[in-house]
This record gives C-alpha cells, structure tokens and sequence, in this order.
C-alpha cells in the first residue's frame, strides 16, 4: 500500500524562475562532488519555511535519490525522482505529489525479502534521458525506461551475490556503467571487490578489475583466489575524472603485495578498468587489515588539479598527490598532509566538494561531528567544526545539509558553519539529501533493518515562496 502522509497531498510547489535541472547520479556527477551551483532557491531565510511531505515506499531506500526534470513517463510530463530499495524494487515518483509512476522489481525478489542479501545503490540516469540503470542484490544491474520502468537488459557482475554485495551507487560515463563490488556485513568470505564496467546500450560486461588476483580480468569464481575481502564499498562507489575518464576507487581490508593484491589501497585505473595509472597505501597497510581499518570506508575525493583526499576508519584524512602515486610500482607513504575527520572516528561517509570564489572546499561528517576546510597552499586548512555528526553532506546555495542519523536534517551556513535549522524526520543509515529546483529530498530509514517499507522526505517552497 502507498499513500502520502499529511494534508499536502495537493500543494502547488511554487519554484518558478529556477533553472531546469537533473540529478542523474550520486553525488551529481561522475566526480561525486555533492554541491549543487545552480540556484535551488532554498535560502537561509526560508529554509525553516519549507512544506515537508512524508511518502511512504513500498521499501527502505538507504542511500540517495536521482532526479530528472520533465520527461515522459506514461504519456505524461513529470519531474521524476528514482530510487532502490533495500532488495532490489526500483521506483519512480512523481517529485512534486510524491505518487509512485512505476515500479520495477527484479526476479527472485521475493526469495531475498526479509535475508541478509540487501543494496544500498543508487541508480544513475543514462546522458540521454531515456533510461535509468539499476543494481539489485542478486549481483545484477539492469537497464530500465524512463518511460515505463520496462527492462532493457539485466546483466550479472558478480559470480557470488550472496557474498559479493550490490553496495554503492553506480556510475555512467561516455556509454559506459561503472559498478563496484564490496562484501556483507562480517565480513564473510569469499568475496574479493572488483570494479565492472558494462557497455550501456547492449549490457555487455565489457572489463573487470579485481583488486586480489589482480593479474586476472574476468568475473572470479571468488573461492578462486587465494585471498579475499579487500571490498569496494564507498558511499560515492567509483569516482571518476571527467576529463580522461580515470577510475578512482578505495579497497577496504584485505591482502597487499604492491603487485596483484591492493587491500587497503586507493587505486587509479584507465577508463577502460584495464590498466592501473595509479596506487596509494598506508605505510601501516598490514596494521589497518589486522584491526579491521579499512582504508576504503570512504571513497577518494577529487579535490581539482592534482590533488586527492583519501579518509578511513582510522579516523584519517590523507591529502594525496596524482603525480606523486603514479605509475604500477607500489607507493607507501606519499601523503602531502594528514588530518582528523571531524570528531577522530571512522569516516563512512562521502565528503562534498564546493569550488565556489575561486577556493575549493570540503566538508566532512562522521559518527561525532561536521567539519569543513579549504584548501590553501595546497593543504586543507580547517575553518569550522560542528560537533553534531551525519552522513554525507550536501552543500547547494552557500548552504550545507547534512542528515543526522538519529534524526533530523541539520542545515549549516556553508562558509562559517553556522546552525540555521533541523528539519525534523527520522532515523537512517546511509542515506543523503539532494537538494534542487525548490526542493529537499532525502530517504529515511536502514537497509539492516530488513524492511519491505521506507519513507521518502520532500521539502518544498510553499505557494508564493
């Protein structure tokens, strides 16, 4: 059953003026830098104004929402938001009345309900508008219309789905989809994380990186390999350089030798996933593996130019250089600069890039607190710290919303930290807000909960506003 909480069933949301935009990934780009520089006309003067609508789901979205403006779905014009759910169904719904327009669900959906074997994707719009791609728990990525949630194509990148988890969002990139693999909660081996990209029209698995046994470049039989774990399973999944193409992802605990095995390693690949243009690790590589550090709890952050940060679960921030970690012969050690996440714990999240008058900042949340810096001479000089903690920070207008898992979307003046607002929702996960075209829009709710229902938060500017 679904249906709209609230007296708003009906509200106009009144947005007029702002500029058309889409949404079509995490992040809003192959970047994943989370900031928003278009007008969103959500102020620091209205933002305590806004109308909330509270949509029920038929299922848990513990991650982010995608957003395309005006396209055609059952013959008619709608401004689209899509989601996945904790097992796999994916929807779209209408952004203004919140009622659901299709829903897909993948086969074998009930065999997985109420199981361990669960996603936390989000699904990335293809260039042309017309179509969306999807992951499912099964270890599948399906292509599906804009228009009816039909199913184009369905594709399995790994051998093992009940080992090898559908984890972070996908990417799209020049015809390609880009997906990563990671493990489940404890850890359960055989997995190995292993980067896959797919040709967008035919879903043809097109190449494959493992990041153990390496030196192999098909889908492995993960009890092949004489090692295992080492998951890709960051909150922004691959991040990508739009200018050549290259891929960047961070391994979490598992197997380093600088030659085949990279646990614990952020990597550069080719935009082929074909050759490795790039690594980094931490001198203490073996210490991270044996106390369950992953370095690759975050995914690396690209920062401009040639530099990278790079967080974990040692409650690290590392400041990398491109040129410095080039090259197929292993780097230990070449951090330009280390700091602390915000509150010293594990970094789960994906920081927020903001290039805004010339400087380039990020914010960062975990467990204990916010923080931003700016970069300065090269190094990120810190300029404020909140001590309320949350998920992946979103900035949009000079304004930062971050999601507190407890509850409660905390709105922060960007540049100075300053609190302006909590608007009230429940509890989460991993799941973020994106923020555009007059509107806040974030999930609510745990994929470890194993639910088959979720709730989907929209602030709107009221009538007139």
């Amino acid at each position: 059953m679904r249906f709209l909480l609230g007296t708003c069933a009906t509200f106009a949301v009144a947005a007029e003026g702002l500029p058309p935009q889409d949404w079509p990934m995490f992040g809003g780009n192959v970047e994943s830098t989370s900031a928003n520089t278009r007008p969103t006309g959500i102020t620091a003067a209205n933002v305590t104004h806004l109308v909330q609508r509270r949509i029920k789901l038929d299922g848990t979205v513990d991650a982010s929402v995608i957003y395309l403006h005006d396209v055609t779905i059952r013959g008619a014009r709608h401004n689209a938001l899509f989601a996945t759910t904790t097992y796999g169904k994916t929807l779209a719904l209408d952004a203004g009345s919140g009622a659901v327009l299709w829903e897909y669900t993948p086969p074998g959906y009930r065999a997985l309900v109420g199981t361990r074997q669960i996603t936390n994707t989000t699904p990335v719009a293809d260039a042309d508008r017309r179509f969306i791609y999807a992951a499912s728990p099964d270890g599948h990525i399906q292509k599906l219309a804009v228009s009816d949630g039909h199913r184009v194509w369905r594709t399995a990148i790994t051998q093992l789905p009940q080992r090898e988890k559908m984890d972070s969002p996908l990417k799209f990139f020049q015809g390609h989809v880009i997906s990563v693999t990671a493990g489940y909660i404890g850890d359960r081996p055989p997995y190995q994380g292993h980067v896959a990209v797919l040709d967008g029209h035919s879903g043809k698995l097109l190449h494959v990186w493992n990041s153990l046994c390496s030196d192999r470049r098909e889908l492995l039989e993960p009890d092949s390999c004489r090692h295992a774990q080492s998951a890709i399973w960051g909150r922004a999944g691959a991040v990508i350089d739009p200018g050549n193409g290259a891929i960047f992802v961070a391994t979490g605990n598992g197997d380093w030798n600088g030659t085949t095995d990279w646990g614990d390693s952020l990597i550069e690949l080719d935009a082929s996933a074909t050759s490795m243009l790039g690594n980094y690790t931490p001198a203490d590589t073996a210490a991270l593996n044996a106390h369950d550090l992953d370095l690759g709890s975050t995914s690396p952050v690209l920062l401009g130019g040639d530099l990278i940060a790079q967080g974990g679960k040692d409650g690290k921030i590392r400041l990398l250089g491109r040129l410095a970690i080039a090259g197929t012969a292993p780097h230990q050690d070449h951090a330009l600069q280390t700091v602390s996440t915000p509150s010293g714990r594990a970094l789960f999240t994906q920081p927020a890039v903001w290039h805004h008058d010339g400087q380039t900042w990020m914010f960062a949340a975990d467990n204990g607190g916010t923080a931003a810096w700016r970069l300065e001479n090269g190094k990120l000089q810190p300029i404020w710290k909140a001590e309320t903690g949350g998920t992946s920070p979103f900035e949009a207008g000079g304004l930062l919303f971050v999601y507190a898992r407890a509850g409660g979307l905390n709105v922060y003046e960007a540049s100075s930290g300053k609190h302006l607002a909590t608007l009230p929702c429940g509890p989460g996960h991993w799941n973020s807000p994106i923020v555009l075209q007059g509107k806040i829009i974030l999930p609510e709710g745990s994929a470890n909960d194993h639910d088959t229902r979720g709730v989907l938060d929209i602030w709107s500017l009221p009538s007139g506003g």
